[in-house]
């Protein structure tokens, strides 16, 4: 049982194809052999209309056709997608160029882009028949999970680095989610998650082996391209983690272009962290990323051993697109920046596309006459402790010492 519009799975490395059931990635390549679900456009394009999409809600189900699910699975009832776009002139200048848009993943209902990922999932597990689903995260994909289960009455196990965010535990606490903090790094609790849904029958969410998760994510791309179709931009900018994110938002946008909803498309610009820059490496060097260790403020992003990597450099390829690092301090900078001229308060993650773009300016890959759209990809109270850092000048601490009670 899933949706009628999908007609199989592919793998990215051998091309054999399956049929859409609960595989995680092609038998024959095993780990590397991640999968990619596969459209019946044609027959797509007789439902998914301009028309059709002005009588629909304003979520993510508004593509439907367009996602791997059966249309009897019942939905989590959050408000998920359709995530707003500002202008932002003044954020535009700071950045250098001509025209700058801030595309709000905060505005999620668990407040972060994985929550787009995490309903797939949920639907996908009730769909093949689980009652359990479990996930490694350094926090957002996790706390989305626990949210996300928590609608559909599943039971969600989450591991995660002992170095998550507090107020991302708390999510997760909060949904009831059975917790695993791993005393290692995310990679180590992703291998271990994947030992223990094998073991105890449980679903896998973890992005990078799930191809149906890409999907959720797509949707960003396929609302960038409904919401900017008057203005596409030059450029769209994600941060990058394990790959999933910015392949699914250039799905996404190629289908909407294979659809007729744009004429064109943007290209990408990935950006990571330098703590966490396999991927770029891996994109200077043209060759596979070779694994190491992590380490950045950005938690989300902090990946040593990105599993989803051959989307990932395909979709910045395909693109004519770019990707850079950037240090913590320059994410620190661009996140006080973000509030301040364009009022949006993001996570690191999300300031990391504004430090990106900034970057990209300065050395000349991104043109000043151009325009571009960032992604916030997750809200700044999920790291409170990196928002105070960002915020404080010498004197501003001494104003708000967080170690002293109010008077």
């Amino acid at each position: 049982m899933t949706s009628h519009f999908v007609t199989g799975l592919r793998c990215v490395i051998c091309n054999r194809t399956y049929l859409p059931e609960a595989v995680y990635t092609c038998p024959a390549c095993g780990e590397e052999g991640i999968l990619d679900v596969l459209y019946d456009y044609e027959h797509v394009a007789t439902h998914l209309t301009p028309a059709t999409l002005r009588e629909r809600a304003f979520d993510l189900w508004r593509y439907r056709e367009l996602l791997p699910i059966a249309a009897e699975v019942p939905r989590p009832h959050l408000q998920t997608g359709w995530t707003p776009v500002y202008n932002a002139p003044r954020l535009a200048v700071t950045a250098g160029i001509r025209e700058l848009y801030v595309k709000d993943e905060g505005r999620n209902p668990t407040g972060s882009f994985k929550d787009r990922a995490s309903a797939i999932a949920v639907m996908k597990a009730c769909e093949f028949g689980y009652n359990a689903i479990a996930c490694a995260s350094t926090g957002n994909a996790a706390s989305s999970l626990a949210g996300m289960a928590a609608a559909l009455r599943l039971q969600s196990y989450i591991f995660v680095p002992s170095r998550a965010p507090e107020a991302k535990v708390a999510q997760l606490l909060i949904y009831g989610a059975d917790v695993v903090k791993v005393e290692g790094s995310y990679d180590e609790a992703y291998d271990l998650c994947t030992s223990a849904c094998e073991k105890n029958g449980w679903y896998n969410r973890n992005c990078a082996r799930n191809a149906y998760l890409i999907e959720g994510k797509k949707t960003a791309g396929l609302e960038i391209a409904e919401q900017m179709a008057q203005q596409l931009p030059d450029w769209v900018v994600f941060a990058v983690g394990d790959g999933c994110t910015i392949a699914g938002v250039w799905k996404g946008l190629c289908e909407m272009r294979e659809l007729g909803f744009i004429e064109r498309l943007p290209r990408l610009l990935g950006v990571q962290a330098e703590g966490a820059s396999a991927l770029v490496q891996a994109y200077e060097r043209q060759d596979a990323p070779i694994a190491g260790i992590a380490e950045t403020l950005a938690d989300s992003i902090c990946v040593g051993k990105p599993r989803n990597w051959r989307k990932a450099l395909a979709a910045i390829r395909a693109s004519n697109g770019a990707m850079l690092a950037v240090s913590d301090g320059e994410i620190l900078i661009a996140l006080r920046e973000m509030a301040r001229e364009a009022a949006v308060f993001g996570e690191p993650a999300g300031a990391a596309a504004l430090a990106g773009l900034k970057k990209a300016v300065q050395l000349g890959l991104i043109e000043a006459d151009k325009c571009a759209l960032i992604a916030n990809t997750g809200n700044g109270l999920k790291d409170v402790q990196s928002a105070l850092r960002a915020a404080s000048s010498a004197g501003e601490r001494a104003q708000y010492d967080c170690s002293k009670p109010a008077s």
